[in-house]
């Protein structure tokens, strides 16, 4: 059995897991008391989230382990070959999903609604959202020409830059344009994810208390 610790961007491999029709269980962390969590601090010293177990196998960082779980355990629909013309663009996009959005939109968030209201308009935050909005550029301009991020079918890619873009949409710090809600009104339409959001919700997870850490 699978085993994800966390959710945030532990959403991204429910997700996948969901859409993988993967049996799999999901263990809730308390971010805000993970010095007390010895069992999770066994699996992760770090104490971040998510976290895999694959039997004897531990896997850190959401994207990391959805190429794991495509390699291991994916039928390949949701990847896409190195030798489609798509290659390119779904690589780039399943890792700026987190490199250039969601990454930048978490320091926004701690920036803008956890520090201290004297240090909210801190250089580096200011920084963090105009990083994100080059990145969202990117999004943008693919989606002018494509359904998807990597052609015409949803893929991996999808999923880690629809996280990203609900991440700043649901915590206030971005406010999707047309093409972006149309994007995310296809990829959040799909049954696996409305499965692996009752799965989160059930644990009292993603929406819970801080979508983003």
């Amino acid at each position: 059995m699978l085993t994800v610790y966390g959710e945030g961007r532990g959403f991204r491999v429910i997700w996948l897991l969901e859409e993988l029709g993967l049996a799999y269980r999901l263990r809730p962390v308390d971010l805000f008391a993970v010095e007390n969590d010895r069992d999770f601090l066994a699996i992760n010293p770090g104490g971040f989230i998510p976290v895999l177990q694959d039997g004897e196998t531990i896997m850190v960082e959401s994207i990391a382990i959805v190429e794991y779980l495509l390699a291991r355990h994916g039928s390949g629909s949701l990847a896409v070959a190195p030798d489609d013309p798509a290659f390119a663009s779904y690589l780039q996009f399943l890792h700026l999903g987190e490199a250039g959005l969601a990454g930048p939109m978490n320091a926004v968030l701690v920036g803008r609604q956890l520090a201290p209201e004297a240090e909210r308009n801190a250089r580096v935050t200011c920084w963090a959202l105009e990083t994100f909005e080059s990145r969202l550029g990117l999004v943008i301009r693919r989606l002018a020409n494509y359904p998807y991020l990597a052609g015409d079918r949803f893929t991996a890619a999808d999923i880690s830059v629809s996280y990203a873009l609900l991440l700043g949409l649901r915590t206030g710090n971005y406010v999707p344009g047309s093409s972006e809600r149309d994007y995310l009104a296809r990829t959040t339409a799909r049954p696996a994810y409305a499965r692996a959001m009752e799965s989160c919700q059930a644990t009292k997870a993603w929406a819970a208390r801080s979508p983003g850490l």
